[in-house]
C-alpha cells in the first residue's frame, strides 16, 4: 500500500484527492497540510478521509509510512517541498509549473536522481484520449515533416482572480497566463513537436490591472529545418477554447480532431488526398482508448511507475523543458530580443533572482485576500 501526504488544500488538491480514491487497492491518503488548518481539516471532511491534519509539512518528512507526496501549493513553494520531501526518501507529485525558474529545476531534478525517487511534474493534459491518438498519429509521420504548428491556449479569468494573495507577483506565482495556463499546451506541443532554436515573443496586460504579470503573450518559434510555430496564451479569451494544429507536408491534423490532406494538380492547385485522409483517419481509430484520464491518469501513471511497472511519463528533465521554452518567452519579451535554445546557466534567466530583476512588470499588485469562498475551477482539456 501507497500512503499518500497531500500539501496544499486549495482548489487542484481536490483533483489530486479525486484520483487518488480511484485507486483504494494501492493507496491510502494519510496526511493532509496547509498552512490554513481549517482548509485542511475541510478537505478531510468534504471526502472523508482518514488522514491526519498538519499546518507544517516539514512534520510530515519524518512519518516513514508515507511513500508519496502531491505538492499543491503556489508555485514558489514548489521546489523547496519537492527537495526536502525527496531527500526524505518520498517519491514526489507536484502541481505545473515544475519552480519559479531552471536552476529551481535542476535542483530538484538532482535531488531525484541522488536520491533514486521518482519525481513527476502534473501535465493532465497529456493524459486525455484525444491528445494520446493525436501523439501517436503524428509518431507514424503520415503527414509528413512538420511545417507549422498552432497552439491556442485560450482561458478566462475575471479580474478578481488575481486578488488572491500568492497570484498576480513574479516573486510568488512565477508568471502569468503563460506559465500557469499555457503551461499545459506547451508542454503537449513540446512533447509531440520538440523543442525550437530560437523564441520571439511579447507579452502585454489587457485586462487585469491587479497583476505584475501578463495576461495575454504570443510567441513565435523556429526550428533549424525552417519550421515555424506560433503560442499564444491567454486568460482574456471567452470560451477557452483550446487546440493545436500540426502542419505536415502532406496532411494537417489536430485537436479537437480533425484531419485534412491536400496533393497537388498538375499546375500546383490543391485536391483532396482522400486515401492519406481515409489511412490517418484508420490510425486515429484504431488506437484503443486510456483507462484513465486528467489527474487521474497521471496518478494511475505514477503509482504504476512507483510499483516498478513502468517508468513515469513525465519526470522532472521533461518538465524542465517546457520550463525553458517559457523562460525563453518571458527573455524575449522582456529583452526585446530574439532568444536561442538552450538556455545557459549563465544565463541572466537561469535563476530566480535573475527572472525577478529582469522581466517585464506591467502593474502593481494592490488588492490581496486570503482565500476566496469557492473552490470551483475549470482545469480545461476538454478539446470538443
Amino acid at each position: 500500500m501507497i500512503n499518500v501526504a497531500i500539501i496544499g488544500s486549495g482548489a487542484i488538491a481536490m483533483s489530486h484527492i479525486k484520483g487518488y480514491l480511484e485507486f483504494g487497492m494501492d493507496c491510502k491518503i494519510v496526511a493532509v497540510c496547509d498552512i490554513y488548518h481549517e482548509k485542511a481539516k475541510a478537505m478531510v471532511e468534504k471526502f472523508n478521509l482518514n488522514a491526519d491534519i498538519y499546518d507544517d509539512y516539514k512534520h510530515i518528512l519524518n512519518i516513514p509510512d508515507i511513500d508519496l507526496i502531491s505538492i499543491c501549493t503556489p508555485p514558489y513553494t514548489h521546489a523547496e517541498i519537492a527537495i526536502d520531501s525527496l531527500n526524505h526518501s518520498k517519491h514526489v507529485l507536484v502541481e505545473k509549473p515544475m519552480a519559479a525558474s531552471l536552476q529551481e529545476c535542476d535542483a530538484m531534478i538532482e535531488a531525484a536522481e541522488r536520491n533514486h525517487r521518482i519525481l513527476s511534474v502534473i501535465s493532465q493534459n497529456r493524459f486525455t484520449n484525444p491528445m494520446m491518438k493525436l501523439k501517436r498519429v503524428l509518431d507514424t509521420k503520415l503527414i509528413g515533416p512538420i511545417v507549422h504548428t498552432q497552439v491556442d491556449s485560450y482561458w478566462w479569468r475575471g479580474h478578481s482572480y488575481y486578488d488572491l494573495w500568492w497570484r498576480g507577483t513574479w516573486e510568488k506565482e512565477g508568471g502569468g497566463c503563460t506559465l500557469n495556463h499555457a503551461v499545459h499546451h506547451i508542454d503537449i506541443f513540446k512533447w509531440m513537436n520538440g523543442m525550437p532554436s530560437e523564441v520571439t515573443a511579447i507579452t502585454s496586460n489587457t485586462s487585469h490591472d491587479n497583476a505584475e504579470v501578463e495576461d495575454l503573450s504570443i510567441a513565435i518559434c523556429q526550428y533549424n529545418d525552417g519550421a515555424l510555430a506560433q503560442i499564444t496564451s491567454s486568460v482574456v479569451h471567452h470560451g477557452e477554447e483550446q487546440q493545436l494544429i500540426f502542419q505536415g507536408r502532406n496532411a494537417r491534423v489536430s485537436v479537437p480532431w480533425k484531419v485534412k490532406a491536400s496533393k497537388s494538380l498538375e499546375n500546383g492547385f490543391p485536391e483532396i488526398d482522400h486515401e492519406l485522409e481515409r489511412e490517418i483517419q484508420r490510425v486515429y481509430d484504431l488506437q484503443e482508448s486510456i483507462p484513465y484520464e486528467g489527474h487521474t491518469g497521471q496518478i494511475h501513471d505514477v503509482i504504476q511507475a512507483i510499483k516498478g511497472e513502468t517508468d513515469v511519463l513525465v519526470d522532472g528533465v521533461q518538465a524542465r523543458q517546457t520550463l525553458e521554452l517559457i523562460t525563453a518567452i518571458y527573455k524575449s519579451s522582456s529583452l526585446g530580443e530574439k532568444v536561442s535554445l538552450p538556455l545557459e546557466k549563465t544565463d541572466s534567466f537561469y535563476t530566480r533572482e535573475g527572472m525577478l530583476d529582469n522581466v517585464k512588470y506591467f502593474y502593481e499588485k494592490t488588492k490581496i485576500i486570503e482565500n476566496f469562498a469557492t473552490n470551483d475551477i475549470t482545469t480545461g482539456g476538454k478539446y470538443e
